[in-house]
């Protein structure tokens, strides 16, 4: 299950808006591979900006945390390396996916993923009568505890990337896919919640033919 390699990715930022200025404060990536964690980035980054106190209520971050973490030019370079050319999952993906593009754009480079799925999407799709989607609420409804603080970026990023593996395992055993994969994921995430199950039959009746 998920045996080909994906990247969680998951910041922690001074704001929605890289356009509007914010920038990250912390970043946690973990590599998911054989259906379990094999490898994580993380690290607090120091991006040279003040920290609004509300963020600071949200994700516990401090100026002081950040003054004396490594800058951007460290932090970013590292992260891409540490990506590389795997594909990357996020939860609310555009989010983490603007500030990875604006944060390794300032330093003229690009990062090099294959590609992108959205956790949020994905469990929108695969589980449609789920009230909420919010990672703290799918957490508790697929009995996925935090082991860390919530809204900082690695106990978020461990949490999506359980429920990535959650999703993965259910389509699974629910179809009849022995090999889940990221390709097969994103097409799932760009599906209609209501094409899923036909899209999903179709997948486990053509792989079985083979």
């Amino acid at each position: 299950m998920l045996t080909k390699p994906i990247v969680m990715l998951d910041f922690e930022t001074t704001g929605l808006s890289p356009a509007m200025g914010d920038r990250i404060t912390e970043v946690a990536a973990l590599r998911i591979a054989d259906g379990v964690i094999v490898d994580r980035y993380v690290s607090l980054v120091n991006c040279g900006v003040r920290i609004p106190s509300f963020i600071t209520s949200l994700t516990g971050i401090t100026q002081k945390m950040v003054d004396t973490a490594p800058p951007a030019h460290e932090v970013v370079p590292r992260l891409l390396a540490f990506i590389g050319g795997d594909p990357l999952a996020a939860h609310n993906a555009s989010f983490d996916e603007k500030f990875l593009h604006a944060e390794s754009g300032r330093l003229g480079m690009a990062s090099g993923h294959t590609g992108t799925v959205c956790s949020l999407k994905l469990c929108r799709r695969v589980f449609p009568d789920f009230g909420s989607y919010k990672l703290g609420q799918l957490g508790n409804r697929l009995g996925i505890a935090f082991q860390g603080t919530a809204h900082r970026a690695e106990a978020d990023a461990q949490v999506a990337a359980e429920v990535l593996l959650h999703v993965g395992r259910h389509i699974a055993n629910q179809y009849g896919i022995a090999s889940v994969d990221p390709a097969l994921l994103m097409s799932v995430n760009k599906l209609a919640a209501a094409k899923v199950p036909a899209f999903l039959h179709k997948r486990s009746a053509d792989t079985g033919a083979h």
